[in-house]
């Protein structure tokens, strides 16, 4: 209620029927005082009695209009008065969403940013905090002191203390360490801070699902989505044999293993996965999600996407191209038994006879991506590798001598790039040599940024994705069936 209102309310109209009341009473007054005038008049002492009452009575209303006027008519409280305290709509106060505490907002000093004076940007925070009640709202109130509104929270508690993850919008000339020292002063241990971009506003539930729908639909999809949900990590998939046919000793327990920076996770397709953060521990609730990602993989079993591309190229021979998996593999090696020496060594960097082992690796979809190209009697005449190599991407490329120089390789590599775009990949490599100037053409093609590096006669061409838009699909490319 305004004071305006207030004020209005405090009026009230006069009647006709108070006005005889009032009358009525002063005549009633009038009588009754000369009644008693008569009688005192008479005494001996009746004049000085009227006296000391006519005195006595002006003091009486004198004293009753100044009470009246005091406390009737007092102006309502202000942000001073003991009132204020309770009114949380007042300009000069504001009540603590957590602790309830009620505490001055003061305008921002020309030493301190203001939001509404310039940019922003984003921060994600990482920050360990005691358990203990208070602990979180004294954080957020070293944060609002620094003008920096959190978007996000979310919380990983641990055996002592809490682990408490922010999205945060500060004002651009904050640095870093200003709010690094501000959280330390605050109570916060342990903290990590990086910048953060529009794809982190989502919600983290919203993006688990997504991440979780991705990883039913194709299982290559598997370490790429434990990557985007652990952040800036590395991760190595251990197969349960190795390319030479050994038993490998890379196991995990059922249950996962955690210690520390390093989570250990039994792969359903045999083997172990291994995931490193070296500059951040993990919590036991990111660890409960990594699994429950691997137990959905493991219950889907094997899974590619089926959909195929047919192309025509220039001399008008039709060509499919499509994903493929291990169910590829003796299409695959009869392939290589068409290659030449040259070729095979071109690709696979070492002796000819070592290079059908690599094919189980390279086909399964826990280690990349694999496009096939078939021509139209079902003959497989083509493969591109897209590998997922820790932290890094490789691409890798293998056409069967007869179909050389015809636009294949460039066609799936472009492809290939495409997929790394979309899997968030900010680079891809090829390691080929020196001579091997087709594959030197298809990565110039892509019209991409490019770093070159050569030791030994090994070279090995780098693609930064996140330059430039891979090239568009060729125009005679139909629609996919």
């Amino acid at each position: 209620m305004t004071d305006v209102t207030s004020a209005k309310s405090a009026r009230r109209p006069h009647h006709w029927r108070r006005d005889l009341i009032e009358l009525a009473a002063l005549f009633t007054a009038v009588a009754v005082a000369d009644a008693i005038a008569n009688l005192i008049g008479h005494q001996p002492d009746g004049a000085y009695l009227l006296v000391a009452s006519a005195v006595a009575l002006t003091a009486t209303a004198t004293f009753h209009t100044w009470w009246a006027r005091r406390h009737s008519h007092a102006p309502p409280p202000t942000a001073d008065g003991p009132s204020a305290a309770h009114d949380s709509s007042g300009p000069d106060r504001s009540t603590d969403p957590l602790t309830g505490a009620v505490a001055p907002v003061t305008a921002p000093t020309a030493s301190g940013p203001a939001l509404s004076a310039g940019e922003t940007v984003l921060w994600r925070m990482r920050t360990t905090v005691r358990d203990t009640p208070g602990s979180l709202a004294a954080l957020c109130i070293a944060l609002a002191r620094h003008r920096v509104d959190i978007l996000t929270l979310q919380t990983h508690p641990l055996a002592e203390g809490t682990v408490d993850e922010f999205l945060l919008r500060a004002p651009a000339p904050l640095q870093m360490q200003q709010l690094s020292r501000a959280v330390s002063a605050a109570g916060g241990s342990s903290t990590w801070i990086e910048r953060a971009d529009a794809h982190d506003l989502v919600d983290a539930p919203t993006r688990i699902l997504g991440l979780a729908t991705r990883t039913a639909l194709d299982a290559a999809e598997l370490p790429l989505a434990l990557r985007q949900l652990l952040g800036r990590c590395t991760i190595h998939s251990l197969p349960a044999v190795s390319i030479s046919g050994r038993a490998t000793a890379e196991t995990a327990p059922v249950e996962g293993l955690l210690e520390e920076t390093v989570m250990r996770l039994r792969d359903p397709s045999g083997g172990a996965i291994t995931i490193e953060r070296p500059y951040l521990p993990f919590t036991p609730t990111e660890f409960a999600r990594a699994r429950a990602l691997v137990e959905l993989d493991a219950r889907l079993g094997p899974r590619v996407p089926r959909s195929e591309h047919v192309l025509t190229l220039p001399e008008g021979n039709e060509i499919t191209v499509r994903r493929a998996d291990q169910s590829d593999l003796a299409a695959a090696r009869a392939m290589h038994d068409r290659c030449s020496d040259q070729t095979l060594r071109l690709r696979y960097h070492g002796p000819v006879r070592d290079a059908d082992r690599y094919l189980d690796h390279l086909l399964s979809p826990r280690f990349g991506r694999t496009l096939a190209v078939q021509t139209a009697s079902g003959r497989l005449v083509a493969l591109g590798h897209l590998l997922w190599d820790g932290d890094e991407t490789e691409v890798a490329l293998l056409v069967e001598d007869d179909w050389q120089r015809r636009g294949i390789g460039s066609e799936l590599l472009g492809r290939l790039v495409t997929l790394a775009i979309e899997a968030g990949c900010e680079s891809v490599y090829a390691v080929t040599q020196a001579s091997n100037t087709g594959m030197v053409a298809a990565m110039r093609a892509l019209a991409l940024p490019l770093d070159y590096q050569i030791e030994e006669g090994t070279l090995v061409i780098t693609a930064r994705l996140e330059a430039t838009p891979v090239r568009s699909l060729p125009p005679y490319e139909q629609a996919g069936r």
